[in-house]
């Protein structure tokens, strides 16, 4: 993610009133050497053990490092979903935010990693050391955990259904908050009193024998303490500076979109602030009432995401995938979705005016009382979607698919185009239940 503004110090520190630039958020030569060839990799790992790797935002996905040495590195954020990582080193590194959807992770060294807020749904995990890991804010859904170690590992406000953690050890692992730990498989896990439960109540031999579990008595002893990793602070280097004239600056980082709060008072702040998000992976986030508008957000993925109330007017959200988003009352008040997947999103209420739908996806989406006033939804699919109480005045359909489509007292005026690219007519509305208005 960068941000940019010519005039607000708070979010990029620079000597110059021109437009600065960011660096490039991981190490090229680092990419480069890493994605050549793990073996000589881990020569200049070995020879330079000393040297900072900056691998954050890097596109690692389908990537083999089988047996790479990643050990504190900082991986914040990148792609490594379906990569190798077999029996890799990731000791220390820095995992947060990171895309590890269906990635191997067999036998790898994970211990006192973090991995806050990462997705590892459908990771594989098996025999993997994540001992004393922070996997705070997690995705663990379907993950594949057999056999793995992960003693005093915080799995607080994780998702977990149906991961499975079948004979790994659970020892004083923090599954506070956690959520439908009831769909996750514990059969001969260790669980000890030192295991906490989402309730924050200790496991009970009781409870670990329900779930076919091993229950191991310890001595009491007090969670261990996670400190975040250090991290460097992004370089920037104003326009048109002369060469030697100065020397780059850090910026303050902005802080992670996923904390709402303190990301909706820094655009508060900085309203002119420049935000762009591209290819960003926000699955299930909770984003409620997040303030993104004229944001930059296209190739994003907010699958499943919780985007209640949230105001995107004016963003740029094409080629997004928003499937199955909850989007209730969320202002997309002239938003650009073009060619974006909306399948079966909730959108109740929200506002689409002047928004640009073409070509969008919304098979089964729900835009019940939705405002599309003067939105383009031409060569849209809206299969099967529900606009009923939509209102629909001045939008153009023109080529839009409306198989299935629930138009039951929506308002249609004579300025709606209607998919045969004529205006719409009280006919053509009551013939699809809707309301005709002249105005």
């Amino acid at each position: 993610m960068k941000i940019h503004s010519t005039a607000i110090p708070a979010i990029i520190f620079a000597i110059s009133l021109s437009s600065p630039t960011i660096a490039n958020a991981y190490n090229r030569d680092q990419l480069k050497l890493l994605q050549k060839s793990v073996a000589e990799w881990n020569a200049m790992r070995s020879q330079q053990p000393e040297l900072a790797i900056d691998l954050s935002k890097a596109n690692l996905e389908d990537a083999n490092l089988k047996g790479a040495n990643l050990s504190k590195a900082n991986l914040s954020k990148a792609d490594l979903s379906g990569a190798s990582l077999d029996q890799a080193n990731l000791e220390g590194a820095n995992l947060s935010m990171a895309y590890l959807k269906k990635t191997n992770m067999k036998s790898a060294n994970a211990s006192r990693a973090w991995l806050a807020g990462a997705n590892l749904s459908g990771a594989f995990m098996k025999d993997a050391s994540l001992k004393a890991a922070n996997l705070a804010g997690a995705n663990l859904r379907w993950a594949k955990l057999g056999g793995a170690d992960l003693e005093r590992a915080s799995l607080k406000n994780t998702v977990l259904f149906e991961a499975d953690f079948e004979r790994a050890n659970l020892k004083g692992v923090q599954f506070d908050n956690a959520r439908f730990i009831g769909n996750a498989t514990f059969k001969d896990a260790a669980l000890s009193n030192n295991t906490v439960l989402p309730s924050g109540a200790p496991v009970t031999r009781g409870w670990a024998t329900m779930r076919d579990a091993r229950f191991v008595k310890e001595a009491p002893a007090a969670p261990p303490e996670f400190v975040p990793p250090v991290m460097a602070a992004p370089i920037v280097i104003p326009e048109n500076m002369p060469a030697g004239s100065a020397q780059a600056v850090p910026a303050p980082p902005a802080p992670d979109v996923r904390e709402v709060e303190e990301w909706n008072a820094m655009r508060q702040n900085n309203p002119e602030a420049k935000i762009e998000m591209t290819e960003e992976k926000l699955g299930h986030a909770e984003l409620g009432g997040v303030d993104l508008r004229k944001a930059s957000l296209s190739k994003s993925d907010f699958e499943q995401a919780n985007l209640d109330k949230a105001n995107l007017a004016g963003a740029d959200l094409a080629g997004v995938n928003l499937q199955r988003a909850d989007m209730k009352e969320a202002n997309l008040k002239g938003v650009n979705l073009e060619g974006a997947n909306l399948e079966r999103a909730y959108m109740k209420n929200a506002d689409l005016s002047g928004a640009n739908l073409q070509g969008t996806k919304l098979y089964g989406a729900t835009l019940y009382g939705a405002n599309l006033e003067g939105a383009n939804l031409s060569k849209a699919s809206l299969l099967d979607a529900n606009l009923e109480k939509a209102s629909l005045k001045g939008a153009n359909l023109t080529g839009a698919t409306l198989i299935g489509v629930n138009l039951t007292d929506a308002v249609i005026s004579s300025a709606t185009i209607t998919p045969a690219g004529k205006k719409a007519t009280r006919s053509w509305a009551t013939l699809n239940n809707a309301v005709f208005t002249d105005k």
